[in-house]
């Protein structure tokens, strides 16, 4: 089935010029880039983005996190596109991701992990309109 995602190159992933690297995993693994901006979240910004985990202990450090520097958000669109996105950033500790995966082979930490993407068809929804309206997303 053909769907879109959301994947964001976190602030870590920016400062170590992964950029290119990053891209290319993901295209490599069938996926395109439908949409893509450059963008420093304010702390509320990323607050908003991450209101899911609010109640989580992790809450403040990762939204701390991801306003401390840019982020490249993209909509990325392909078949099975999210199980295609989280299976090439690997798990969310790199420690246990996979071989090859970009968290395995680029991050540094369990919260430092260069990449996000969206886990279900819901969320992927409520995230690319966190950041992109219609008319900012390519279509064939």
């Amino acid at each position: 089935m053909k769907e879109k995602t959301l994947s964001i190159i976190k602030p870590d992933g920016i400062r170590a010029n992964l950029i290119g690297k990053v891209l290319s995993r993901l295209e490599e693994a069938g996926l395109r880039v439908k949409a893509m901006k450059m963008l420093h979240l304010t702390k509320k910004e990323a607050m908003g983005f991450y209101v899911v985990h609010k109640e989580r202990h992790f809450y403040e450090s990762l939204t701390s996190f991801m306003s401390e520097g840019p982020v490249l958000v993209m909509v990325l669109e392909g078949e099975n596109a999210i199980q295609v996105l989280r299976g090439a950033m690997g798990k969310t500790n790199p420690k246990d991701a996979d071989p090859g995966t970009i968290r395995r082979d680029f991050a540094e930490s369990l919260e430092r992990n260069i990449i996000h993407g969206s886990d279900s068809q819901d969320s992927a929804q409520y995230e690319i309109g966190y950041f992109f309206n219609a008319l900012e997303i390519m279509s064939d």
